[in-house]
């Protein structure tokens, strides 16, 4: 249902509880939803702290992991997300969105793989901000790519097919960008 389609009135009758608690502890939709945004996306953050403290190839590629499976419980969120962020103008929505992710990335927005980069993570002579988008490409396409095209390549995002591709994805970064140690 369309975000601008549900009332707190609805949410707290799906939830079963008095809509003064959701007003007591978010005010109203806008601030659950951001508390919503925020706890779905805490183990990445935690994630992140890790790889912030040492950037090193286990904690890159843990966070990749970390990803897959909080996502796979949550299978809508990226979708959703996507919907958000590609929808034309600047509404509440997506200044959430924006402001949440900028909470949790701000720390490593601009260094991350530049730091990844010269611990010996990625590979010399590659470009950090390539391997940026080449990263979270692998990271999040399985979970935004349509239904309809996953359908047609028989492509089902099962637990065992996403924990199988997680360690292909990694396999693949380590033949490409990363290095193995």
């Amino acid at each position: 249902m369309p975000y601008d389609k549900v009332s707190t009135r609805l949410i707290a009758s799906k939830a079963g509880v008095d809509i003064g608690l959701i007003r007591y502890y978010f005010a109203n939709k806008a601030g659950l939803f951001e508390a919503m945004l925020r706890e779905t996306l805490m183990p990445m953050k935690a994630q992140l702290s890790l790889l912030v403290a040492e950037s090193s190839h286990q904690n890159l590629t843990e966070l990749m992991r970390t990803y897959y499976r909080e996502m796979f419980n949550i299978p809508y969120f990226p979708r959703l997300i996507m919907q958000v962020m590609s929808a034309p103008g600047s509404d509440v929505k997506k200044q959430l969105i924006e402001k949440v992710m900028l909470d949790i990335t701000r720390p490593i927005q601009e260094t991350l793989f530049e730091k990844l980069l010269a611990r010996g993570v990625i590979r010399e002579g590659m470009d950090p901000q390539l391997c940026k988008i080449s990263y979270l490409s692998l990271m999040i396409f399985p979970f935004v790519a349509p239904p309809a095209l996953l359908k047609v390549h028989g492509i089902e995002l099962s637990q065992a097919f996403l924990e199988k591709l997680v360690e292909h994805n990694i396999r693949l970064m380590e033949q490409g960008f990363i290095t193995t140690t």
